[in-house]
């Protein structure tokens, strides 16, 4: 076993007992001492997880190194883990106390979803790895929608299998990426049932996307989810959740966001996403500490630039 080999197994092993004291406190722990437990593994992760916490500082720098303090940053970063931890128990909480959903999460904007869904064309719904989103799909799941989460297989199968079954007792359907036909086949088979194929356009994604503006600095981003709107004629949903306070949640549903038209088909299609990027900047300014800074969202760069970003 290589050494590379060797740390890998390392993090798998490590991945799954985190998750399984997740799952073993949403048990047996008090809702009223759940959140404390959740800081204290947040506490060990900015402690321990020095890389991860490394690659957040530097992105958090990045957003707001011309805005916020090193202090403030320093702040973010340690709310960021806690938020991941607070996430983290809830979803297996909230999986097996799925009643407690309805009373702990509010939406607002459900009208601008089913406005969407009367169209008869399926809606894709564009997020970000942002709060409890997980949460956000149950709810909606209970609210009578069907609706389908796009992402990728996890590295370690055992994990992976965990959260499939998850998601299907919560009614939430999946739809991998990988293998790519399958993903195409999958997302416009949910669009032409009139589901909601959530899908998150946050991370980086590599020499295959566009790069648009993300804090003022260019960011990969897909742009499959576009074109399976403009293929279907779904229309396009951002919706976000964030924490209001303790187990409580807000969930917002922006309305349809409409294809940038007037442009030939390679512009409109960059101006969409930048707008729906543009959103998705929006809530994290307005929440900093609900998303997922610890993803080299700038890793890739544009041909033109000659030095790497992260």
């Amino acid at each position: 076993m290589t050494k590379k080999e060797f740390f890998r197994v390392l993090s798998y092993g490590f991945g799954r007992t985190i998750i399984g004291i997740c799952d073993a406190a949403a048990k047996i722990v008090p809702l009223s001492f759940l959140y404390a437990f959740a800081n204290v593994i947040g506490f060990l992760g900015y402690h321990l997880a020095f890389k991860h916490r490394g690659i957040a500082i530097e992105s958090l720098s990045r957003a707001f190194g011309k805005e916020k303090s090193t202090q403030e940053i320093n702040r973010i970063c340690r709310e960021c883990f806690n938020t991941m931890a607070y996430a983290a128990v809830e979803f297996f909480m909230f999986m097996r106390h799925p009643d407690r959903i309805r009373d702990l999460v509010e939406i607002e904007g459900l009208e601008n979803l089913k406005k969407a869904l009367s169209k008869g064309k399926g809606v894709v719904a564009i997020s970000a790895h942002f709060g409890s989103f997980p949460l956000l799909l149950s709810k909606l799941s209970l609210e009578g929608c069907k609706v389908n989460t796009m992402l990728r297989h996890m590295r370690d199968k055992g994990l992976d299998q965990l959260f499939e079954k998850k998601r299907d007792k919560m009614g939430v359907g999946s739809v991998y990426t990988q293998p790519r036909q399958q993903c195409v086949n999958d997302s416009l088979r949910v669009l032409r049932n009139n589901e909601v194929l959530f899908v998150q356009l946050d991370q980086n994604f590599g020499t295959a996307g566009v790069f648009v503006d993300f804090f003022g600095v260019k960011a990969a981003t897909a742009t499959g989810p576009i074109i399976f709107s403009k293929r279907t004629g779904a229309p396009i949903v951002p919706m976000f959740i964030y924490r209001v306070k303790g187990p409580r949640h807000k969930i917002v549903i922006e309305p349809e966001v409409p294809f940038e038209e007037g442009l030939d088909k390679e512009e409109a299609l960059l101006a969409t996403v930048q707008k729906l990027t543009g959103i998705i900047e929006l809530y994290i300014r307005r929440f900093p500490h609900e998303w997922g800074w610890i993803h080299k969202r700038w890793k890739a760069r544009p041909k033109q630039e000659k030095q790497p970003i992260g």
